[in-house]
């Protein structure tokens, strides 16, 4: 038993002893973006593994570009919004909508006032198709 603690202690103080020769770095951290800080040089690295795992197909803008596409479609929305509205306005007058029947080409609107809002019946008189809106009050 006295030997144990005989190897014990040496041990402790030996390592105690050794503690004080113990240095250690500061630790550095390095970015590997180059938009971070990182080495310039990893940029085509990065672009290549970034494109090699991107797995969405490109949109095709054929030859005029997106942005004339974009102008078309954003144009059209505004012509048809101001038709639709000159519609409404010419059908339903300035106070807007009111209860009544109104027809508009091959649909017949009945628009009526219930304790859930504001209901709007379309029927198609060609099919007989139905869509009811019921707009709420607030």
């Amino acid at each position: 038993m006295k030997k144990i603690l005989t190897t014990l202690s040496c041990f402790v103080i030996i390592t105690l002893c050794c503690l004080n020769n113990l240095s250690a770095q500061d630790f550095v951290y390095k970015p590997v973006n180059p938009a971070f800080g990182g080495d310039t040089f990893n940029y085509n690295w990065l672009l290549n593994s970034a494109q090699v795992q991107d797995n969405t197909e490109a949109e095709d803008l054929g030859s005029s570009g997106g942005s004339l596409d974009f102008f078309t479609e954003s144009l059209n929305r505004q012509l048809l919004n101001q038709l639709s509205r000159e519609l409404v306005t010419s059908q339903f007058g300035e106070e807007g909508l009111t209860d009544g029947v109104y027809t508009v080409g091959d649909f017949q609107i009945d628009i009526a006032s219930t304790f859930d809002g504001l209901s709007i019946s379309i029927i198609d008189a060609g099919t007989g198709e139905q869509t009811q809106i019921i707009i709420p009050y607030f």
